[in-house]
């Protein structure tokens, strides 16, 4: 992002850009259901954000990887996670089994979010060294583990007809788990890049 842009421009950009993705998967879905309940996601992590900013404003870096979850999400949604062209693309082309977008996702959300999340474990709760990166890649693991069971909630009380193109499992009984796994490891991934390109103090 060019250095004039300040942070007001680049939150305002970001929402731009955000906006226009939504509009753009609200434009008929695949699914009309699913991507309402897939939604719920959106709009409820979208009002956090917005009613913490006063107290709570991330660096305008943690802001571009929200944004960058939230795209791939709302891609995932205007497909269906099951059937987006982009899994369909990626199965035929590496020989896989299943669609694997999902898994992507999940993946994304443990290699994009846990910095933003080591932001926040650092400057309010002062953490720093070791324990830094331990509780970060922690908060990133017990949110994914609760994401299962918010979404297993969601698809029961919500839409239980939905249950399976909202789940994303296609026949997996370890789809929960392998997703957990995989946020996990996008995390520890992206802390071990952080730790490799930060620069020495000297």
């Amino acid at each position: 992002m060019h250095p004039t842009l300040g942070r007001r421009s680049q939150l305002r950009l970001i929402v731009v850009l955000l906006l226009l993705v939504w509009l753009w998967a609200a434009s008929g879905p695949l699914s009309r259901s699913d991507w309402l309940l897939e939604n719920l996601l959106v709009f409820f992590f979208a009002a956090l954000l917005a009613a913490t900013y006063r107290r709570f404003a991330f660096s305008p870096g943690a802001y571009w990887l929200f944004a960058l979850f939230m795209a791939l999400h709302l891609y995932g949604a205007h497909y269906t996670y099951a059937e987006t062209p982009l899994g369909y693309w990626a199965r035929d082309v590496l020989g896989l089994a299943r669609n694997h977008y999902d898994r992507l996702v999940h993946f994304a959300f443990g290699l994009l979010l846990v910095c933003p999340l080591r932001e926040l474990l650092q400057r309010r709760a002062a953490l720093g060294g070791r324990w830094l990166e331990i509780l970060s890649l922690s908060v990133v693991m017990a949110m994914s583990a609760f994401y299962e069971q918010l979404e297993m909630l969601a698809a029961l009380l919500v839409s239980p007809e939905l249950g399976s193109a909202f789940l994303g499992t296609q026949g997996d009984e370890w789809d929960a788990q392998k997703d957990a796994g995989l946020a996990m490891l996008g995390a520890a991934l992206a802390l071990l890049i952080r730790a490799v390109c930060a620069p020495r103090p000297r």
